[in-house]
């Protein structure tokens, strides 16, 4: 089983085996869950391929995109 020492600034490194194997890349985001009744964490996996997208039939302005991204970021 791999194993990973936590860094002084509390980073991981994930061992090149479970990278290669779950196709994680550099610059990815990966999503982290901590179990407390299993006392395990859990990291989820980027999304790969293209993201859907919604034709809304109108054009956005910049406050509206920029709204969305603020939005997005909060959740």
């Amino acid at each position: 089983m791999p194993r990973s020492k936590v860094t002084r600034n509390y980073q991981i490194t994930i061992p090149s085996e479970i990278r290669e194997s779950a196709e994680i890349d550099e610059g990815d985001t990966v999503t982290l869950e901590y179990r407390e009744s299993e006392n395990i964490i859990i990291i989820k996996l980027p999304r790969k391929g293209r993201r859907s997208t919604l034709r809304l039939g109108k054009s956005l302005t910049v406050e509206e995109i920029e709204s969305s991204i603020e939005r997005g970021v909060r959740e």
